[in-house]
């Protein structure tokens, strides 16, 4: 699990950055990342010049630079389990929850008098001192009348997956951040409805018999699997595995020459096993690993399949997708589910 940290100045970050170091998470910071870089250039180390230092380098080396940096960290040491805190720009949040598995965003955020209440107590040097001048700084870091490679602290928190609002005392929001790390493992542990069949679509490839494309199929009505099929030879029939690819023999691109393919495509299978059994696939949902090609397509809209959820585009579309939604057939691309299985004996 990887959890991102952003949030308003002095809003308590700090307190679930505690909780989840004693759950065995590895602390890593963006801020930490810019403080290395100013030391290096002899900058000195306060809120405006990092704030300056951070801009100029989203401008000079991309809006990504910061949390590519830390993303690097993660894989080279191969955490499980991480904290990444410091995040203040969209762009960072974007990237890490693009490129990292169980990665979730939390916000936390507390009323305005009561977060400038702790800047005055913690008494930090580079804090601001009265009420305006926190305002002023605050609304800095929320990224008003910022430039898109600035700080924008309000775009991050509206992208948050979890918002924690830390109004209380120490003990109350212990206690919420201890109730929002559950939610968070049961998150993890249980996929969506979505997310389940799309990756019972891709353990069915793996029976596929292709040596270019695996493709699993499953039609699911009412939350039920009715059928499902993977790309292969016909039954009864020598498959690639055996033969070897007639289209690589003949030197043709995927996506072209079907008709040279030995193989029947899953949807297809899917299709077929459904009137082998008698089972009605009007009105279903088709979760497919490629989305399909033209010539299935047709059959796709001849039985009535009414949507199609996938995670990747097929290499030889060739206007299947534009003949789909044009046959009022919704698709949906969500990201590829995870390649582990994970459940409690």
């Amino acid at each position: 699990m990887i959890v991102g940290l952003t949030g308003s100045i002095a809003s308590g970050k700090g307190v679930v950055s505690d909780f989840l170091k004693k759950k065995g998470f590895v602390y890593l910071s963006l801020s930490d990342e810019l403080r290395e870089i100013a030391k290096e250039k002899k900058i000195e180390l306060t809120r405006k010049n990092l704030q300056d230092l951070g801009n100029l380098l989203r401008e000079e080396q991309g809006t990504e630079f910061l949390a590519k940096s830390v993303y690097n960290k993660i894989l080279n040491q191969q955490y499980l389990k991480a904290i990444i805190d410091g995040i203040r720009n969209p762009a960072e949040a974007i990237f890490l929850k693009k490129n990292l598995d169980d990665y979730f965003l939390i916000s936390v955020d507390a009323p305005t008098e009561t977060r400038f209440q702790r800047v005055k107590e913690r008494n930090r040097e580079s804090d601001p001192k009265t009420l305006e001048e926190f305002l002023k700084v605050d609304a800095r870091d929320k990224g008003f009348g910022e430039k898109e490679t600035g700080q924008g602290v309000k775009k991050c928190m509206d992208l948050a997956d979890f918002t924690l609002i830390n109004d209380g005392s120490l003990e109350e929001v212990q206690k919420s951040v201890e109730k929002l790390y559950n939610e968070i493992e049961i998150k993890i542990g249980r996929p969506t409805w979505d997310e389940y069949f799309l990756k019972i679509a891709a353990m069915v490839a793996e029976r596929s018999t292709c040596r270019r494309h695996h493709v699993g199929a499953v039609i699911v009505k009412n939350k039920r699997i009715l059928t499902t099929g993977y790309n292969g030879a016909a039954i009864g029939k020598k498959d690639c595995l055996e033969l070897g690819c007639n289209k690589d023999k003949l030197g043709i691109a995927s996506g072209f020459g079907s008709e040279e393919c030995r193989g029947v495509h899953a949807e297809e299978n899917a299709i077929v096993q459904a009137s082998i059994h008698g089972v009605k696939v009007k009105d279903t949902t088709l979760y497919i690993t490629h989305t399909p090609c033209r010539v299935c397509a047709k059959s796709i809209v001849q039985v009535g399949i009414k949507k199609i959820i996938t995670y990747q585009d097929f290499v030889g579309d060739k206007g299947a997708k534009a003949y789909l939604e044009d046959s009022k057939i919704e698709i949906i691309k969500l990201p590829r589910p995870k390649s582990t299985i994970s459940f409690k004996d």
